[in-house]
């Protein structure tokens, strides 16, 4: 099985304009990403916050494999192969709290640290080989923690983990994405390749035909992007003529005089229909910039007023506001890809963050996982509640949740829908809008074919 072909991919390349439709239709790759991808990265497993006490545990489910990671002590997180070493069987599911690992079939019992604790009858093997408790103790996985999340990797000779994240963490540090909490959970079950769900949130260049009711707050809508080996980001450049608040220059309309209420609408816009990212602390706070701003004040004074604001809510609120600068949010720009299957979109008091998992048999399904985070007055985070859309037709309903997130929705089945057409060859990828969808498919490439990535 592992001398599957990637069918025309190798004749047909990656380029700045251009993604082979295979990469997202054909059964072939979907199982080259089962050997060979997802066994050798680094990927999201959970937060922290979701193992607050020894013993408590979290599945993760990669195509056919899990994991299951468990804190064993106030400082330490393990990860293990979720299989008992007897006939097999999987050990946990979903996320819970244990004094042991306990195996449903015959009984057999595992401590915190993945060592053997009872084998039902242990004399009937007396004299058989290979049975010490080293052979027994549970198969490690790597573990590493960065921002509040936890990782892991299935390879033990992988690269440690800040060296496979290098340089993003330079860049996100300032946030302080470990001190915040989740706000929702949301797990989806979308009629699309996980790689077309990571595509359509790695990019802006969709928003003008996507999202039509943001252009008359978004400034101009022209985006550029910034390759970091596996990972790459996308930012809007400087335009003084049409700033954030302004209408989209495509759209024709004069700019306004007084920016105040269209930055106050901004905030709106995005608490009303996507509820993420910014909090609603936020948003009540910019309320302020109608009275304690002057109405000729420039666009920059406006936004540079509505961020102190928000800084000095969060504060009196006992959640906290990072120490980062004006220039640091600029040089993070808007949205980060971590490769494989994380995008994420910061902001000092909250952080809209997604995740791709592959469906395990059929290229035409993934499961898309979308986390709003805020940042909290100790003990004042709301109980994280995860809430699972997986029926086939769950998708349409998520604009219950986000009408932003529903009209990305609704162009991604109808992508893999298109993609399956005899009249499509690959994605014509725009060189500078979209360089993070070609380098995503690059860097693939470089796992499925090369002895070694080239990142």
């Amino acid at each position: 099985m592992d001398n599957l072909e990637m069918p025309n991919a190798r004749s047909t390349a990656v380029r700045a304009d251009f993604v082979p439709v295979e990469h997202y239709i054909s059964p072939e790759i979907l199982r080259l990403e089962e050997m060979r991808l997802w066994p050798r990265v680094w990927q999201i497993a959970c937060r922290e916050e979701e193992l607050p006490h020894v013993g408590s545990y979290v599945t993760y489910n990669i195509m056919n494999e899990s994991i299951v990671v468990v804190r064993v002590g106030e400082h330490d997180i393990k990860a293990f192969f979720n299989v008992c070493q007897h006939r097999g069987r999987r050990l946990v599911e979903g996320c819970g709290q244990m004094s042991r690992f306990h195996c449903m079939f015959h009984g057999w019992q595992y401590h915190l640290d993945g060592s053997i604790a009872r084998v039902l009858d242990r004399d009937d093997w007396a004299g058989c080989p290979n049975f010490n408790d080293a052979d027994l103790h549970l198969k490690e996985v790597r573990v590493g923690t960065w921002a509040g999340w936890v990782f892991i990797n299935m390879d033990p000779n992988a690269e440690p983990l800040a060296d496979y994240l290098a340089p993003v963490p330079q860049y996100i540090d300032p946030y302080e994405m470990d001190k915040m909490r989740y706000r929702w959970y949301v797990s989806v079950k979308v009629p699309c390749n996980w790689k077309v769900a990571v595509g359509a949130f790695n990019e802006a260049y969709h928003a003008w035909g996507t999202h039509p009711q943001m252009m008359h707050l978004y400034g101009d809508d022209i985006t550029r992007n910034r390759i970091f080996g596996r990972h790459g980001m996308f930012y809007y450049p400087a335009n003084p003529d049409y700033p954030l608040g302004a209408p989209s220059p495509r759209l024709g309309k004069p700019v306004p005089k007084d920016f105040r209420p269209n930055i106050i609408a901004y905030f709106e816009l995005f608490d009303r229909e996507l509820s993420a990212f910014f909090s609603p602390r936020d948003v009540e706070a910019v309320q302020r910039l109608m009275t304690e701003v002057a109405p000729e004040a420039s666009p920059g004074e406006v936004m540079m007023k509505a961020i102190e604001f928000q800084r000095e809510a969060a504060i009196a609120g006992g959640a906290g506001w990072p120490n980062i600068t004006l220039q640091q949010m600029v040089d993070a720009g808007t949205d980060w890809h971590i490769f494989p299957n994380y995008v994420m979109l910061p902001w000092p008091d909250g952080v809209l963050a997604y995740r791709a998992l592959p469906h395990a048999t059929d290229p035409d399904i993934c499961f898309f996982e979308v986390y709003a985070l805020q940042r909290y007055a100790p003990g004042a985070e709301p109980k994280l509640e995860r809430k699972y859309l997986h029926g086939e037709e769950d998708w349409r309903n998520f604009k219950s949740i986000s009408v932003i997130l529903q009209q990305d929705f609704d162009n991604m089945g109808q992508v893999q829908r298109g993609m399956r057409s005899r009249g499509f060859s690959g994605a014509r990828t725009n060189p500078l809008q979209e360089a993070t969808v070609s380098n995503f498919h690059r860097v693939l490439c470089d796992y499925l074919y090369g002895d070694s990535p080239s990142v």
